[in-house]
């Protein structure tokens, strides 16, 4: 079989791609990322400590490192908008790689929330967002509405961010 001679243009070409492919290793890097499977998980944690603990429902959001939605379930007897609001927190701990309290905290100084439902799905900064940490990187973040109060939300997306978070990022939430 005879092979095809190649223009030396598309040789260089070939030969400049290997090269700079090699080159560019400390300008790309490999993290961890959630899983569907992962978002699950943490769910089913966020799920079961809300049930144990007497949350009369709640709305649990997970979104991925970009703050797409990877999974919502809405428990019974939740109010409806809390969907949008569990959205809205898990995209702004992961936007902001922080727990959303510090937010409404600093915005509010002690009001009560101060934010119009219908803003809440890009910025919601309300008590109830958690990032997840995995291996130092954030890789998501749970959102919780609608249990008992919005500190029972936070718990609620704690005990789900844990369900995958590196044992650094466990002690790191503890203190």
């Amino acid at each position: 079989m005879k092979l095809p001679v190649l223009p030396i243009s598309i040789c260089a070409f070939a030969l400049a791609l290997s090269t700079a492919r090699v080159a560019m290793g400390g300008d790309v890097i490999n993290q961890p990322t959630l899983t569907l499977e992962g978002a699950k998980r943490v769910a089913a944690a966020a799920i079961s400590y809300a049930r144990s603990h007497g949350a009369p429902g709640g709305s649990i959001a997970i979104v991925d490192a970009g703050g797409h939605t990877l999974y919502l379930e809405r428990l019974d007897g939740t109010f409806t908008a809390s969907s949008d609001v569990s959205i809205g927190k898990a995209r702004t701990a992961v936007n902001f790689g922080k727990p959303t309290r510090g937010l409404e905290e600093s915005i509010n100084k002690g009001r009560p929330a101060l934010l119009p439902v219908a803003d809440v799905t890009w910025f919601t900064p309300l008590i109830g967002g958690i990032p997840i940490v995995i291996d130092g990187h954030v890789v998501g973040a749970i959102g919780v509405s609608g249990a008992k109060t919005q500190d029972q939300d936070e718990e609620v997306a704690m005990a789900g961010a844990m369900a995958v978070a590196s044992p650094a990022a466990a002690t790191k939430e503890k203190h």
